[in-house]
């Protein structure tokens, strides 16, 4: 079953999250500094993350142009 991504961002809480699928119970499990992944209650599979501050983060590294999440992902064509 394919289950699409879905990206929401909250300019006023600057939070930004990413899930795949359906939504679902859960909760988050901290990963590192405001970063958070989201896992399936039920199962326990990883559903998701969030970055809290995400927009401050660019502030800060402006002259960095890439900067790595400690997640993987797996992308293909629906």
């Amino acid at each position: 079953m394919d289950k699409k991504l879905n990206i929401w961002f909250d300019k006023e809480g600057d939070f930004l999250e990413i899930t795949v699928g359906k939504p679902v119970k859960g909760f988050f499990k901290e990963l590192d500094n405001d970063m958070l992944e989201r896992v399936e209650a039920k199962t326990g599979k990883v559903i998701g993350f969030s970055i809290l501050n995400f927009s401050k983060r660019f502030d800060k590294l402006k002259t960095i142009k890439k900067f790595q999440l400690p997640i993987a992902i797996e992308l293909k064509h629906a």
